[in-house]
């Protein structure tokens, strides 16, 4: 297989069109035309449809892409780090990350990461869905719970857990008694009724979602001010609980929350991925909650 050919037919494939891919890297159109039709007539294969104005990957030029478009980008920077005397981090780094986790923590993460390493530019993006790694550009993605993946990596780095919290003001709830006012996270979570573990056994009892709230940060500043109990984790409210500002009921009975690093296995560990693993490792080396609570509060 011509190597060159296949450089130039992933330049094409990420730029969207040989116009744009000529005008990025300042190759002749043509050139990257006649590269791209010399390696499918070499594999066999119809890598692009092209249209009058649109142009747009094949199943197999998709799969070809998405199998060595980032192969060959970590090939670059390896002999680039080669010749440069050691293998520095350096170069872009696109992390996506869970909503809460962005608001508390990944801002201080991301300024000290920065600070740390000069000639990485970081971008982060804030999504809860479960991203496409490779067609969206991502070189990590942090994630609470995912779903099983063979094409990706992962390790936990912090875990959290859930309890049922309110202002003090607030009674606290007995058996067979009213319902209790509580704020929920979205208009789905309309459960008749929460359990939880106390220190005396299995506690349940009736509820009223007063307030349906889009983000856990909005429903921690609603409890705080009195509107219901809450469901929320550790992590978020181990200052109020701290001060007395809020006082625990007890802890949520359900799978453990649990934050993942990943990353595709089938791409050669880059230096400024690991050296962001590294920097995750260092702010929280025990990967407890009440070390992320105090890491926030920081």
């Amino acid at each position: 297989m011509d190597w060159l050919a296949l450089e130039d037919f992933n330049l094409v494939a990420r730029h969207g069109g040989f116009g744009r891919a000529a005008r990025a890297s300042g190759r002749p159109k043509a050139t990257l035309s006649r590269r791209v039709a010399e390696l499918e007539a070499s594999l066999g294969l119809r890598l692009f449809e092209r249209g009058a104005r649109l142009l747009q990957l094949t199943e197999e030029g998709r799969a070809l892409h998405q199998r060595t478009g980032a192969l060959l980008t970590e090939i670059e920077e390896t002999a680039a780090d080669i010749a440069s005397g050691g293998e520095r981090p350096r170069g872009r780094l696109r992390i996506s990350a869970p909503l809460l986790f962005s608001q508390t923590a990944m801002g201080k993460l991301a300024a000290g990461f920065a600070l740390a390493y000069p000639e990485v530019r970081l971008e982060v993006t804030t999504d809860d869905r479960q991203v496409d790694m490779v067609e969206e550009g991502y070189d990590l993605v942090i994630r609470v719970n995912p779903d099983p993946d063979a094409s990706l990596v992962g390790r936990i780095f912090l875990r959290d857990r859930l309890v049922i919290v309110a202002s003090p003001q607030l009674q606290r709830p007995v058996e067979d008694g009213g319902a209790v006012p509580v704020v929920v996270r979205s208009a789905a979570d309309r459960a008749p009724a929460w359990e939880m573990r106390t220190a005396d056994g299995t506690a349940r009892f009736a509820v009223d979602p007063v307030l349906s709230l889009s983000s856990m940060i909005m429903v921690r500043d609603a409890v705080r001010m009195g509107a219901g109990a809450g469901r929320l984790p550790v992590s978020l409210v181990g200052r109020d609980l701290d001060a007395g500002t809020l006082v625990q009921w007890g802890e949520v009975d359900g799978p453990e929350i649990a934050l993942w690093t990943l990353y595709p296995s089938r791409r050669l560990l880059s230096a400024r991925v690991s050296a962001f693993l590294a920097h995750l490792k260092a702010a929280f080396p025990k990967g407890t909650p009440d070390e992320l609570a105090a890491y926030v509060a920081g």
